[in-house]
């Protein structure tokens, strides 16, 4: 089948349009007003079609228009499908009015936990919008939203662009270090900022600015130690699993040591890095609309309320 018999463009929408309203006047006349045509248009239109169809589809005689019986099972066929389509591009424009948006795509840099999940249920519920999560590689959390392939992401901060928009900040982490289980640092309660000069510290691979990488992996210790990073990931199990191999180590947020429990790797406090990690809800700033900060108000109310839907220190999305 050639392109031009299996796409559609405007005319062959003019064309089953025609058809369809005159299988309900039985008169080219009529059909002409009610579209807007003259009547030799949709004369036209009708003799186009039947061109395309390869077959008669309306009987036509000097006192009557009927529809074959091959033009009635066609208007049969495709008559729910044209009003489906009109059906969406009315609600298109309605939303479009309104602001909204029917389906929200959230992107994210690493596991949807439950506890965000029944939040977007939350918005299902009370404004009828869906949403439709996105992963996203571990070091790129902004580019698909830059490129309008996602409404909003779930990242770490910080976030400097002027065009994104932080809309909502999720309760900061502690951070730790994942070492292999047979890693020295294994058996210690802690450790101190001055130790990460001893590991070769896994980095984010990808697109993020150098600022957002450089808060996510530091160059070096406070005292100017340099610490070692010489792999770069894309994401967290692949993370975790370099680090059970035990030439890497990795800088994890505490919700993924409850997520990630595993026999051979260890995850140990890092002193001086309580509360370093934060998530937040970011989208672009033109986006515009009440669907994004309807979202960001249900996951305040989440954490305010503490109930069945609400996000607790366990962040619901690990990136770190």
């Amino acid at each position: 089948m050639s392109e031009s018999q299996s796409t559609l463009n405007p005319a062959h929408v003019q064309q089953l349009e025609c058809l369809i309203v005159l299988s309900e006047e039985l008169h080219f006349g009529r059909t002409a007003d009610r579209l807007g045509y003259s009547q030799s248009r949709a004369s036209q239109l009708i003799g186009q079609l039947e061109c395309r169809i390869g077959a008669r589809l309306v009987q036509r005689t000097s006192r009557r228009v009927s529809l074959t019986r091959l033009g009635e099972q066609f208007v049969k066929d495709v008559k729910p499908h044209y009003r489906g389509l009109i059906t969406s591009i009315t609600r298109a424009r309605e939303r479009m009015i309104r602001g909204a948006l029917q389906e929200l795509r959230v992107g994210f840099t690493g596991v949807v936990y439950e506890e965000i999940t029944r939040v977007f249920r939350v918005l299902t519920e009370r404004f009828g919008v869906s949403v439709r999560s996105h992963d996203l590689p571990l070091g790129s959390p902004f580019s698909s939203l830059s490129e309008h392939e996602v409404d909003a992401v779930i990242a770490e901060l910080p976030v400097h662009d002027p065009d994104l928009v932080v809309g909502f900040r999720f309760p900061p982490q502690d951070q730790y270090l994942a070492v292999s289980s047979d890693h020295p640092f294994a058996l210690r309660r802690s450790i101190d900022l001055e130790d990460l000069g001893e590991v070769d510290l896994l980095h984010r691979e990808g697109d993020a600015p150098d600022y957002w990488k450089a808060a996510r992996t530091p160059a070096s210790t406070p005292e100017g130690r340099p610490i070692l990073s010489t792999f770069g990931i894309s994401s967290v199990q692949q993370g975790l699993t370099l680090t059970a191999s035990g030439e890497y180590s990795m800088l994890v947020c505490r919700p993924l040591t409850e997520h990630n429990l595993r026999s051979d790797v260890s995850f140990v406090p890092v002193r001086g890095l309580e509360e370093s990690s934060q998530l937040a809800l970011v989208w672009r700033k033109d986006s515009g609309g009440p669907t994004l900060p309807a979202l960001a108000g249900l996951l305040a109310e989440a954490l305010m309320d503490g109930g069945a839907a609400a996000i607790p220190d366990t962040s619901t999305v690990v990136t770190s």
